[in-house]
């Protein structure tokens, strides 16, 4: 069932009427019911993973969390009677069975992502190995995978860590973990978060309920009307790499630029929407990331919960982890103190943008394609100190053209590594940008060009208003620091001018009929 589908709307318009009908003690469970329905609509043997997945979770996670109150407990009774030699080594030795159902917790369930999602591309890379090829698994990749398993381990972490209490209502916590909006693309929620307003009463909030229509809208809008309608040309100019070289990869730039913002956050902006119709906060997954100035700044504003999600259980435990410590005194011995300081973020960064790279596909231009971020990144962060005696003698840092340059120069550095996720093939890639330069021809691009790749004038022209005002929208949140959808309320005759006005654009330049297909979104195959 498409975001995007009649069926879809259909059925948020029913779960809406009887969410704000039921008692309000009975709105948890009926949001459970529609996302176990909403799963099974999609394919009915993905219950099957994302039941093992929150039933694992959840055992293991009360079992922790009951270790841990025995252990407190034992310690508090047998104070007096224990040295601190005896209690480090009884501290040390219950830390170790705690470690062991946590690792169990992961082991299952990182298991199944790793098998449903990555082993035909294990069994690719040995048959490229051997003679004889090894067959093919036929197995199902269950939609949003990625998306749950993460949200699962980050619960498991964090009870193991102490920092939330495990949920002992089984139906409760796999409403977490299965929350509908969130199962296509995210975003990742934590359980200390999302939990605050899962299980609440909510009474039906006008202003509320507002804010989240029009935000579903604004995504529907920036999906019809600009990604769908993009993604046509797009298919045309990737299918053919001998034909469409030089300017066209900058096209395929520009282009993917575009359509791909407008895929993720239309997505993101009705999940968020429709939890908002339903009082329900989810964590915001996008700040203004085509506003960024470096690519730091760019990964703190792109797929936010993804980038923390990253930093707070792979890069800070595995930067202060005792090999890591280790590996940066004895670099500091013999390396020196320079290198031996930088040893821990190094090794942690890679092998963050090395899992990202893979957690976004089970192919090799993805794992280069994070590695090209780390790679981006590091050197950027080890040139530092030369920007700082640049902007230091030339004092261009505060000026307004030189801000526009670093937006500019970001969005184009980080436009070029989408490449990655055009060509879907890593040398392809490289050659392909590499035409840009030695064989540009980007006096040939004329109008005959552009209209031979699926698009009519008349297509070229709706997309380009649509992106501007995406464009004047963003600026309005930049120069401002609230959404315009706030400021329309405040006024709110303009509020129902905008929202009527967005129901008829998307109704009429939507991107529906022949040649064009309102598609599930990008990220859903992660």
């Amino acid at each position: 069932m498409l975001f995007t589908s009649l069926k879809f709307v259909l059925f948020i318009v029913v779960l809406f009427v009887l969410y704000y009908t039921v008692a309000k003690h009975d709105q948890w469970p009926l949001l459970l019911v529609a996302s176990l329905v909403f799963y099974y609509m999609q394919d009915y043997r993905f219950l099957l993973f994302i039941v093992i997945t929150a039933v694992t979770a959840y055992i293991l996670a009360i079992a922790t969390e009951n270790f841990a109150a025995r252990r407190k407990a034992y310690l508090k009774e047998h104070k007096s009677e224990m040295d601190d030699t005896k209690k480090k080594k009884y501290k040390n030795t219950t830390k170790r069975v705690q470690a062991l159902y946590l690792a169990i917790a992961l082991l299952i369930n990182l298991g199944i992502l790793a098998t449903t999602k990555y082993t035909n591309f294990i069994i690719e890379n040995i048959n490229a190995l051997r003679s004889e090829p090894l067959s093919f698994a036929n197995l199902i990749v269950p939609m949003g995978i990625s998306f749950y398993t993460f949200q699962t381990v980050s619960y498991s972490i964090d009870v193991s860590r102490g920092t939330v209490k495990a949920q002992r209502n089984f139906w409760k916590f796999l409403l977490f973990v299965s929350f509908f909006p969130q199962l296509v693309q995210g975003p990742i929620s934590r359980y200390g978060d999302l939990s605050q307003t899962l299980y609440e009463e909510h009474k039906f909030n006008y202003k509320e309920v507002s804010l989240g229509y029009i935000r579903i809208l604004w995504g529907y809008f920036k999906k019809l009307v600009i990604a769908d309608r993009l993604v046509v040309a797009l298919k045309v100019l990737v299918s053919d790499s001998e034909m469409y070289q030089g300017g066209f990869v900058f096209i395929v730039m520009m282009l993917y630029a575009a359509q791909l913002y407008c895929d993720f956050t239309g997505g993101i902006d009705i999940t968020i929407g429709i939890a908002q119709i339903l009082g329900i906060k989810m964590a915001e997954n996008f700040n203004l990331p085509y506003f960024s100035k470096n690519i730091k700044d760019y990964w703190n504003r792109w797929h936010i919960t993804m980038g923390s999600w990253f930093t707070d259980y792979i890069f800070y435990p595995l930067s202060v982890s005792p090999t890591i410590l280790k590996l940066s005194k004895w670099s500091r011995q013999h390396l020196g103190n320079a290198i031996g300081k930088r040893i821990p973020v190094y090794v942690a960064c890679f092998c963050v943008w090395l899992t990202t790279g893979i957690w976004h596909g089970a192919a090799w231009h993805f794992v280069v394609w994070g590695l090209m971020n780390f790679a981006v990144i590091m050197i950027s962060q080890e040139l530092e100190p030369l920007y700082a005696k640049f902007h230091a003698k030339f004092g261009l840092k505060e000026k307004a053209g030189y801000k526009v340059f670093e937006i500019v120069r970001t969005f184009f550095l980080m436009s070029s590594l989408k490449l990655f996720d055009c060509y879907r093939d890593a040398g392809l890639t490289f050659k392909m940008f590499a035409t840009m330069f030695y064989k540009p021809g980007f006096g040939s691009l004329g109008s005959s060009e552009l209209l031979n790749l699926g698009l009519t004038s008349s297509d070229y022209i709706v997309a380009g208003i649509a992106i501007v005002i995406v464009f004047l929208v963003s600026l309005y949140k930049a120069l401002k620091g609230r959404e315009l959808r706030e400021f329309l309320f405040e006024k709110y005759p303009l509020f129902l001018v905008a929202c009527t006005v967005l129901v008829i654009v998307i109704a009429v330049f939507g991107a529906y009929g022949v040649g064009f297909d309102a598609s599930q979104f990008i990220y859903n195959q992660f």
